[in-house]
């Protein structure tokens, strides 16, 4: 008889684990307390207008082949992937600059506009994409123990982790120029985290995009978790929504099940546990259980940033750029204030997608579904956002205004949406609203960070962004990846393989 997988949450973890562990054999079933599935990354509809909730673009496409082919299954047969090239434009107080995936392009761009710093555009591209092939290894691979860092392939990627740098620090090896530094650093806002504090190997992230590129589904990336989730239904497993999990069934240390809201009880032989790692901890587990992880432990820990969001469906068409990053004055002091001080910035750096000039499917012919965000501090800051919502909206719309050609947005709203880091911890069950999990400093990553086969009970698993690797879509999946790979060898079945990173040429 097939053993049985509860898995708490559809979010892109959840689903990924259990399209592979259904993929395998397991009698698969996932517990969604919302509606729709995809957790962050749902389809956000407002009348008219389909948005990505959280995340807008993919990157490491291989990844998510790799998954589906898992499965028996063709990505391009549920998903039609479009790469964005240009990939996006950087909105500077003197300058724009155009990034684009075409290195001899973006080599000649880099010359021309920051006196011949091309130079270190190719040395960082080629520096970096051998850091990437040895650090792979510890973004795919369990990190549990203290002798899963002293295998051979992992001792010889901690040299690249770059302890003692930040990812400014080892960006300012390539480039002289600030606004080029901030180029290839702000990717670290995917982390939530500052350029100035993020461990130097995530240059990672920047590299990945300008070698692998990013990618937008037609229908929005929300189309990942729901091509993910029909895989699994075909492969005979089962997602019920709009069915929420209140507890763990607990004997002791071991997880026996779930139970849910409704008062009734499911048995399973494993459970994997996909939702906001600090929020499940102190809402799905009774007090004075955990070790580890108490509540006075969880607050105490380092988390990333908020972010501050206005959806808009707009009755105009705007021919501009998909993705446009508009950076504040002064970023260092902008970051500084969203990390550490915790203020509400007066000069916010700002995201915009206008992903309908790409996919019509968004939005009625001649209007645009437009979204916006500034990252903001967490909960953990006094910001009381009934108070300042409206006025700090105000303030991200004057500096679109003035800033990008995105002109006269108010006289085009049909339908808005705003959402807060309390919208995101009341609605999302996100932890403090900190959007992106728990931070990436070293002490919180690889064995310091909660482990995919959850240290404090038998039979519980985690994947998601708040267990090894960490957060962003291709390090979920990852996580999915490592968790189903280690109930597979667990129970005898093998695994899932791991394939080396997809050839590239220009960079060698």
């Amino acid at each position: 008889m097939a053993k049985r997988i509860i898995i708490i949450g559809a979010g892109p973890g959840g689903l990924a684990s259990g399209m592979l562990m259904a993929a395998k054999g397991y009698k698969v079933d996932i517990y969604e307390k919302n509606e729709r599935v995809g957790g962050r990354n749902a389809a956000l509809k407002l009348g008219d207008f389909t948005f990505d909730t959280g995340p807008t673009f993919l990157s490491m496409l291989h990844i998510v082949e790799e998954l589906f082919e898992v499965a028996g299954r063709k990505l391009s047969d549920y998903m039609q992937p479009v790469e964005l090239d240009p990939m996006y434009e950087l909105i500077f107080e003197d300058q724009k600059l155009i990034m684009t995936r075409n290195a001899e392009e973006m080599k000649a761009k880099i010359d021309r506009d920051f006196e011949g710093g091309g130079e270190g555009y190719e040395r960082f591209m080629k520096e970096t994409g051998r850091k990437l092939e040895v650090l792979s290894p510890i973004l795919q691979t369990k990190m549990d123990k203290f002798s899963h860092m002293i295998q051979p392939k992992v001792l010889k990627a901690l040299p690249e982790l770059e302890v003692n740098k930040s990812l400014y620090d080892v960006l300012s090896r390539y480039f002289k120029d600030e606004r080029l530094k901030l180029a290839f650093a702000f990717q670290s806002k995917y982390l939530g985290m500052s350029p100035w504090e993020c461990p130097g190997a995530f240059t990672i992230l920047s590299y990945m995009e300008h070698a692998y590129g990013i990618y937008h589904p037609i229908g929005g990336v929300n189309q990942l978790s729901e091509s993910m989730a029909k895989v699994i239904l075909e492969l005979g497993g089962t997602i019920h929504t709009g069915r929420g999990v209140k507890k763990l069934w607990l004997e002791g240390r071991t997880v026996k099940g779930v139970d849910f809201e409704d008062g009734s009880r499911e048995a399973a032989d494993e459970v994997i546990i996909n939702g906001d790692f600090a929020h499940v901890m102190t809402n799905l587990v009774e007090p004075g259980i955990l070790k580890k992880y108490t509540p006075e432990k969880l607050e105490k820990k380092k988390y990333s940033c908020s972010t501050f969001m206005i959806y808009l469906g707009l009755d105009k068409k705007y021919d501009l750029s998909h993705h446009t990053i508009v950076f504040a004055k002064d970023y260092k002091k902008n970051v500084e204030e969203i990390t550490d001080s915790k203020l509400l910035s007066a000069d916010p750096s700002i995201y915009i997608q206008n992903a309908s000039v790409t996919d019509p499917t968004l939005a009625p012919e001649g209007k645009s579904a437009l979204y916006i965000l500034a990252p903001v501090p967490n909960n953990f800051s006094d910001i009381g956002w009934d108070n300042e919502q409206q006025e700090f909206r105000e303030l991200v719309l004057n500096i679109i205004e003035e800033k990008t050609e995105f002109k006269n947005l108010r006289d085009h709203i049909e339908t808005e949406k705003v959402l807060t880091p309390f919208g995101w911890e009341q609605d999302y069950s996100v932890y403090k609203g900190a959007t992106f999990n728990l931070g990436h400093q070293l002490s919180q990553m690889m064995i310091f960070r909660p482990h995919n086969e959850f240290e404090e009970f038998k039979h519980c698993w985690l994947v998601g962004g708040g267990t090894h690797p960490g957060s962003g879509l291709p390090t979920i999946l990852e996580s999915a990846r490592i968790t189903a790979n280690g109930i597979l060898k667990k129970d005898g079945n093998g695994g899932i393989p791991i394939l080396p990173l997809p050839a590239l040429e220009g960079f060698a």
